[in-house]
């Protein structure tokens, strides 16, 4: 018999590769870091869907010229944040995503849509987390007189920036810095690290373990694994 016929009648299933959903409310230049990331075959899985809770946000767009399913759910057409919440869950899960990514989606979440994805759901913040959770980072931290500030990608728990953190990248605050600037140097970090938190996930090595993220089975310290400004500047081609 020939070896051949035993494949005869048979299709083998094609390999299906991890699938992500983000959020975003804004702009969406991490969304455009993740999307490039894929382009590059660096993601380690597909982004299957972006959701915004803002009609005219450009994400969508970007979403849209990547061929990504774009999904606009207003949160002003739900009378309260747990009946906007119990629909997003219904638009994520329509698209079986392995990871739920938030890139810059302006919402706080309910207990009820975080436990639905506890363990796969990562945000990114722009600041050295535990240091200034919530809003203005980059003011508070100039305020403060800081010498470094940074970004940090963290798992999401029911405490508002207070999940544990995965990788945070480092950078310098200069002395002439005003908060625009602070910002943009810093927002260059996030589209750094933002994507390899990403693939660490997707490529099984990350994990939330109780109240640990683990890499490889490994803990983390509790500042995530962190590079310095040094090494972000490298990494970016920056002048030092």
């Amino acid at each position: 018999m020939n070896g051949d016929d035993t494949l005869n009648g048979f299709t083998p299933e094609e390999a299906t590769q991890p699938r992500v959903v983000v959020l975003i409310s804004g702009g969406g230049s991490n969304l455009q870091a993740l999307i490039d990331a894929q382009t590059h075959d660096q993601l380690g899985g597909e982004i299957v869907a972006v959701v915004s809770n803002v009609a005219d946000a450009y994400g969508l767009q970007r979403a849209r010229d990547a061929g990504i399913d774009a999904v606009v759910l207003p949160h002003q057409e739900y009378e309260t944040r747990d009946a906007f919440d119990g629909a997003l869950i219904k638009v994520i899960e329509r698209h079986e995503p392995d990871l739920v990514v938030l890139a810059g989606f302006m919402r706080i979440l309910t207990p009820r849509f975080v436990q639905r994805f506890l363990g796969r759901m990562i945000n990114i913040h722009p600041s050295l987390l535990p240091e200034y959770q919530g809003l203005h980072t980059h003011a508070r931290a100039l305020a403060d007189g800081v010498e470094e500030h940074g970004c940090s990608v963290h798992f999401v728990t029911e405490e508002l920036d207070g999940g544990p953190v995965i990788v945070q990248a480092a950078v310098k605050v200069l002395a002439d810095d005003d908060e625009d600037n602070l910002k943009a140097r810093v927002l260059t970090r996030e589209h750094l690290i933002f994507p390899i938190a990403v693939r660490w996930f997707l490529e099984g090595r990350l994990q939330l373990q109780g109240n640990l993220a683990t890499i490889d089975g490994q803990p983390l310290p509790l500042c995530g694994m962190r590079l310095s400004h040094e090494d972000a500047a490298d990494e970016l081609d920056e002048d030092e």
